[in-house]
């Protein structure tokens, strides 16, 4: 929460805090809130205890983190070490590098278009099909568009 404040702006706000509300009275108020943040932190644990004694033996190992949705989708669909989706097959044939640098991916056919001896560009023979006849209008892919 603190972190992405630098040096400087540190400096500025505790100048400012000096400035408004005075030497005097800054010890105070920081004692103040160290204190408020001591109670919210204790009844935040014991709300957390609450729950956990509220909800009874079967849920003793339950960890209010397991409520992030990425930790709770690890752990319901990937199963910790075992794979029963397959996702762990699923991620090691991406190759995510390929697609940044627009590269085919090892064993795949490319479908960039390639430069043709007039100097045009026209699909490469893997991506362009089968020709159409005259008159013939391309076909149309609604879940392209």
């Amino acid at each position: 929460m603190f972190f992405d404040i630098g040096g400087l702006e540190w400096i500025t706000l505790i100048i400012m805090a000096i400035v408004i509300f005075g030497p005097d009275k800054l010890p105070k108020l920081i004692q103040d809130a160290t204190g408020f943040i001591r109670k919210v932190r204790t009844f935040a644990d014991n709300a957390k205890e609450d729950i956990r004694s509220e909800l009874g033996p079967e849920f003793k190992d339950f960890e209010f983190e397991d409520l992030n949705p990425k930790t709770f989708v690890r752990k319901t669909l990937v199963g910790g070490e075992e794979d029963p989706l397959g996702l762990k097959e699923l991620r090691e044939g991406l190759d995510l590098k390929s697609v940044l640098d627009d590269k085919p991916a090892p064993g795949r056919v490319s479908t960039t278009k390639t430069p043709a001896a007039a100097g045009g560009a026209v699909p490469s023979p893997a991506a362009a099909g089968p020709p159409l006849a005259a008159g013939e209008r391309p076909p149309y892919d609604l879940d392209a568009t």
